[in-house]
């Protein structure tokens, strides 16, 4: 089986979804039977056919298996979440995000030796931890199951999914925060639906943009990374920008005008404003 096609493909569909859900809630239960469906699949298809090797049974649960598995639990934490979430009261609602992100911190001290196993990037004890072979021998420290099953987990590989998964939820509920603090925006697609702007300039325009709002750390202090910039952008003028990083090094490597864009937009400002002055 083309597990990385397929992978591929469920990330395609989750940023389809994204684009075509009516809410947060919608979004998370649709990407949540995307994912559940893969895991299915690839399910059988490890029992039917097995591994060649320790070292392919390793990827697959350390890696392949892990896309589908942390969206899984990514979006049930969401899904959780926003249905639980004080609809009235901002204080109420800070109060129950911080408490979240307080039991995600307690998560991560629990498991601070895997944490730093996995981001270090050591492999010494990955067949301790990503074979089905030891799954009765090691404590199973994430006490909240997604999908197990003795045939299709290891040890680890359903705490590898919490770890990745809660990396994301934390930075959806330090936006949400944000948002119960300026009491604007219910969820990250509210803007989405407000507002009717499109972009209908051309996809290396916008990444220009990107960049320049990236580097000149004018958005949070400079906090965010390129992938959320984009990503708000998207949604805000409902245009896909596609592979932004190919483009941007597309654009690199123009002999003239680097950021032909962005010396347009000056010269469109200053243009009017000497039109204005006359």
């Amino acid at each position: 089986m083309d597990f990385k096609n397929k992978n591929k493909n469920l990330l395609f569909n989750l940023d389809e979804i994204k684009y075509s859900s009516n809410g947060i809630i919608e979004r998370s239960n649709k990407s949540i039977i995307a994912c559940r469906n893969l895991l299915n699949t690839y399910k059988k298809a490890v029992v039917i056919d097995g591994f060649k090797s320790t070292e392919e049974e390793i990827e697959f649960f350390k890696r392949i298996k892990q896309i589908p598995f942390s969206q899984l639990i990514y979006y049930s934490e969401i899904r959780s979440f926003e249905i639980q979430f004080p609809k009235v009261d901002t204080r109420q609602q800070r109060k129950y995000v911080k408490k979240k992100l307080g039991k995600l911190n307690r998560f991560f001290l629990y498991n601070m030796d895997f944490v730093q196993y996995i981001e270090s990037k050591q492999t010494h004890l990955d067949q301790q931890y990503f074979t089905r072979d030891y799954f009765d021998n090691l404590p199973i420290t994430s006490s909240k199951f997604y999908f197990q099953d003795p045939d299709f987990c290891t040890p680890y590989d359903l705490l590898l999914g919490k770890l990745k998964a809660s990396k994301r939820f934390i930075n959806y509920l330090q936006n949400r925060l944000f948002d119960a603090k300026k009491s604007k925006y219910k969820n990250e697609l509210e803007l989405n639906n407000l507002t009717e702007l499109e972009w209908t300039s051309s996809k290396t325009a916008l990444t220009e943009l990107v960049y320049a709002l990236y580097h000149s750390r004018v958005i949070n202090n400079g906090k965010s990374d390129i992938k959320e910039i984009a990503s708000t952008l998207e949604s805000v003028f409902h245009f896909k920008l596609g592979d932004y990083y190919k483009t941007f090094a597309d654009i690199k490597s123009r002999k003239i005008s680097r950021t032909k864009f962005l010396d347009d937009l000056s010269a469109s400002l200053l243009s009017h404003m000497e039109s204005s002055e006359e």
